[in-house]
């Protein structure tokens, strides 16, 4: 595991992630197979359990979600830089339910703070209400959705960041990143963002993507 390792979404694969542009500095550990189940591949399994839903609490499954949590967060830390993690603010991509919603899931908000003891992980941006689930439907919520209910949460925005990760389970169409990137872009001109994710959506006939490393912007 020492050697883990972030591949960028390069100019071969950003077309599979549209919503992406030639500016945006994407990076992602694994793939995961659509259409495939969770016993399909071990990153299937590890989105799978990342994913359960809430109501699962205090049931079997909750301990296998708790475990991948943590997993993903340490395996965010080996891919990081030291000096990278010190220098960034982990903003987690909200879940589909609103904050007072039963299944409000903040897995990926868990994520970013077991990256590091002294991470800067903040929820900067929630949703207003809640939307579809994307990964549930296949009426996939847009970017201008997105945008209309996303707000930036200003208690957290003291100090203002300067270098920002947007990170997320699964970039599939890039839908989430596009709105959360707009949106923190539009309060944080100046802050440099990229986007991490445990992995990218990918089909079953695609050629795995090479390892480039991690470069910071």
């Amino acid at each position: 595991m020492a050697d883990l390792r972030l591949t960028k979404i390069d100019e071969s694969l950003r077309e599979l992630h549209f919503h992406l542009s030639e500016d945006d500095s994407c990076y992602f550990l694994y793939e995961y197979t659509t259409g495939q189940g969770f016993r399909y591949s071990a990153t299937n399994q590890l989105i799978a359990n990342i994913k359960k839903s809430p109501l699962t609490r205090g049931t079997r499954q909750w301990a296998y979600k708790t475990r991948d949590i943590g997993r993903c967060s340490d395996d965010l830390t080996l891919a990081l830089p030291e000096d990278v993690i010190e220098r960034l603010t982990f903003v987690p991509i909200p879940p589909s339910k609103a904050r007072d919603h039963a299944e409000y899931d903040d897995r990926m908000r868990r994520i970013c703070e077991g990256i590091d003891d002294e991470v800067d992980a903040r929820d900067l941006v929630y949703q207003t209400q809640s939307t579809r689930a994307s990964h549930e439907n296949d009426d996939r919520v847009t970017v201008d959705e997105l945008m209309e209910v996303y707000a930036i949460d200003e208690a957290l925005c003291d100090p203002p960041p300067t270098a920002i990760a947007i990170v997320d389970d699964v970039i599939t169409a890039g839908t989430h990143f596009r709105a959360m990137s707009d949106t923190l872009r539009a309060r944080f001109p100046n802050a440099q963002i990229i986007g991490l994710f445990i992995a990218r959506r990918v089909f079953p006939d695609e050629p795995a993507a090479a390892a480039f490393g991690f470069a910071p912007v």
